[in-house]
């Protein structure tokens, strides 16, 4: 009884371990030539579109966009600037396919 139990456990564990270590490492990132705030200003109206529910903050580096979620941890786009532009980074959270991912590659 004991040996059937600890491949459930390990795989448990494996699984516990990756949700809390995904979060922190971006699943996309996007250099566009647009600025910070031009790129927030085309991807709001594209999740809204998706019946997504933005919301949008502002700090003297970034734009985020934050799309909440009820049953996993948020999806966050944060955009800064760059050089050329703006640097992208997309933390897409959720296991089911919301576009989140495809309106930040669309605005890129």
């Amino acid at each position: 009884m004991r040996f059937t139990c600890f491949p459930i456990s390990l795989i448990a564990l494996s699984l516990l371990a990756g949700c809390a270590t995904a979060p922190n490492e971006p699943t996309l990132t996007l250099e566009t030539a647009k600025s910070p705030e031009s790129y927030a200003a085309c991807l709001m109206p594209k999740l809204q579109g998706n019946a997504l529910r933005p919301e949008l903050s502002q700090t003297q580096r970034n734009y985020r966009i934050v799309v909440p979620s009820s049953i996993a941890a948020d999806n966050v786009i944060d955009a800064y600037k760059a050089a050329r532009g703006g640097k992208v980074f997309v933390y897409e959270r959720s296991l089911i396919g919301s576009g989140f991912s495809q309106a930040a590659k669309e605005c890129a």
